[in-house]
């Protein structure tokens, strides 16, 4: 084989598997999309994504088709109609005999003599005639028409027409609201994967240090410096805390499940969050402050209460509404054709035209419209009940978020001061120990001690981070 033929074989072999690995690579890429979102991202993604929001987003949809089917009414009504008739036996009309009796009776008067009896015609025939029959029908028929109604004046439409455009208001609402219950879910389960990162990162540097005292500990034990039980007290605190990073680690994949699933994103996609925890900003609040009683108006439930009750009143109108008359214009045009012949039966046609005025009043529907009135009213009222009452159910709720933030917050930063006492007072510890003037129990003590004031720090954390998204929703910040 000569030197040109193997390299141009090698090129070959190496174009092959560069071709190879871009195919592997893009099936990768295609498989498994990767994404990297901060919370807004996150966020913007849960509302084209997420199926509530999605489904509310359709509502809306269909409320708007609802505005142009509740239009129509209003507009010409059309409709044709076609028919064909093939009488295997037509219709017959019996005519009575009213022409014997008159006869007879004249020829009576005139003592008009029967030529075959000799007698006077009697007044009345003596045999019995029966009816003749008579139809007035063909064989073959035919009918098309068209027919044109166009409402005028409806009460009952005018309402409606003003009640469909709420509607569809009620559906727009009912979407923010969607919406915001979206950016709640996703914010909270954001903070929960960033929290859990946090922890595993205090987990690794409690287990580093560990680790390191761990190794001093056990070199010492060999040299005869310390006892083998300060070798096994650690070894037990150091596997504690491999388990509890590990187990972190775990619901940590967890987590990030979660939040996708809120997002409406598949599970198996892989995502990365670009904030971090630092950069969520806890702002301070006066408790003492006051409390503001109109916050109420900002939440998208007292909106869509009050959508509600809107929508109630113009029922209540459309009630009354049904009292009054209604007018239509109507037409019609149709040509009919009719033969007992099935090849004569369109020579000849018969055509109709009308147009009028078609009004409808109410005068008595056996105090039916007087009920539903009376319990349109009543609907009113339950609602406007309901609306007062989740007004004070709005600020009561409003006061609990403030009170359950500041109280995060102070819990916060108090569990932020002892976990500073806990590391300063485990830094001296290992200090003295390692001085010989303190006891391997005292490190061990203070090593748990740090430990649980990290777990009530990341529990604070977590908590004051919750309370935050509570807050602003609360107040109608999430919009």
């Amino acid at each position: 084989m000569t030197h040109h033929s193997y390299m141009k074989k090698l090129l070959l072999i190496l174009t092959g598997l560069l071709f190879t690995a871009a195919v592997f690579a893009q099936q990768s890429t295609t498989s498994t999309p990767v994404y990297n979102f901060s919370l807004a991202d996150c966020v913007n993604y849960a509302y084209q994504h997420q199926d509530t929001v999605l489904n509310a987003g359709l509502d809306v949809k269909s409320a708007e088709y609802k505005v142009k089917e509740t239009t129509g009414i209003g507009l010409p009504q059309i409709n044709g109609s076609a028919s064909f008739q093939d009488y295997i036996k037509t219709p017959t009309m019996l005519f009575p005999d009213f022409i014997s009796p008159l006869v007879f009776g004249v020829l009576n008067n005139q003592n008009v003599l029967n030529t075959k009896t000799g007698q006077i015609v009697p007044s009345k025939p003596t045999y019995s005639s029966s009816d003749a029959k008579v139809s007035l029908y063909q064989k073959y028929s035919t009918n098309l028409g068209v027919t044109l109604n166009q409402l005028i004046f409806d009460g009952s439409y005018i309402v409606g027409l003003r009640a469909s455009r709420t509607y569809k208001e009620l559906s727009q609402r009912s979407y923010t609201r969607s919406k915001i219950e979206a950016n709640v879910q996703v914010t909270k389960a954001y903070y929960q994967v960033l929290v859990s990162n946090e922890r595993i990162k205090l987990l690794n540097a409690n287990i580093d240090q560990l680790k390191q005292q761990l190794d001093q500990t056990t070199a010492q034990n060999k040299q005869g410096f310390v006892e083998k039980i300060d070798v096994d007290r650690l070894s037990v605190q150091y596997n504690d805390l491999v388990t509890t990073r590990d187990n972190t680690i775990r619901l940590l994949v967890l987590n990030y499940e979660l939040l996708k699933f809120q997002m409406g994103m598949p599970v198996d996609a892989q995502l990365n969050l670009k904030d971090k925890l630092e950069d969520v900003k806890l702002e301070d609040i006066e408790l003492g402050s006051a409390t503001d009683t109109s916050s109420y108006k900002n939440r998208i439930e007292y909106h869509l209460v009050e959508t509600q009750l809107e929508l109630n009143k113009l029922d209540l109108q459309r009630r009354k509404a049904a009292y009054l008359p209604s007018l239509s214009g109507v037409g019609s045009s149709s040509i009919l054709n009719q033969n007992n012949a099935f090849s004569d039966l369109f020579k000849t046609n018969y055509p109709t035209t009308y147009i009028g005025l078609s009004l409808n009043v109410p005068i008595f529907s056996g105090f039916q419209r007087v009920n539903q009135v009376k319990q349109a009213k009543i609907e009113v009222l339950k609602t406007q009940n309901n609306l007062e009452n989740l007004k004070n159910g709005l600020n009561l709720q409003a006061d609990a978020a403030r009170i359950s933030y500041y109280n995060g917050l102070q819990s916060l930063n108090n569990q932020k001061r002892s976990r500073e006492v806990a590391q300063e007072v485990l830094r001296v510890s290992r200090i003295k120990y390692q001085q010989g003037v303190g006891s391997s129990i005292e490190v061990t003590q203070a090593e748990t001690a740090l430990a649980d004031a990290d777990d009530k720090y990341i529990q604070g954390l977590y908590q004051a981070l919750i309370s935050k998204v509570d807050l602003d929703r609360a107040y109608g910040r999430i919009q």
